[in-house]
């Protein structure tokens, strides 16, 4: 199982993001091999993403987003403990950047027990988290 971070999301979506064709050469192999290694991601995520891409790239990425990515990502939802937690984790890091979305998606990443996640965020390597690289991928 593969965790999928804002960051792969919607350098997959956004044509004009710098790591475009890296993230839809990930994205392209992830795809052909969801079947052996899912791809999961958190509820958190999904509402940062849809804000995130209705603010940047308008509705009709948030429906493209909606109607074909989601489809094929299995979505976990954050327990009220893993709220929390994230929140109190923020809080103790004092510093900007670390956000408790980040947080949420450590939490369930290690409830998981995965280590690979599809991302463009640096907290994850900081977390001990492997990122995915086209190679890798």
């Amino acid at each position: 199982m593969i965790f999928v971070d804002t960051s792969a999301f919607y350098a997959v979506l956004d044509r004009d993001d710098q790591v475009h064709a890296a993230a839809q050469s990930i994205w392209s192999r992830l795809l052909l091999t969801a079947q052996r290694s899912p791809l999961i991601t958190s509820n958190y995520i999904l509402v940062e993403c849809l804000a995130l891409l209705q603010a940047r790239l308008g509705i009709s990425a948030v429906r493209l987003f909606h109607d074909d990515v989601l489809p094929m990502i299995r979505l976990e939802w954050i327990s009220p403990a893993e709220h929390m937690a994230a929140v109190q984790a923020v809080m103790a890091a004092n510093r900007r950047g670390l956000s408790v979305v980040d947080c949420t998606s450590f939490a369930l990443m290690r409830r998981l027990g995965l280590q690979q996640a599809f991302c463009f965020d640096g907290h994850f390597v900081e977390q001990g988290f492997s990122p995915l690289t086209s190679e890798h991928a």
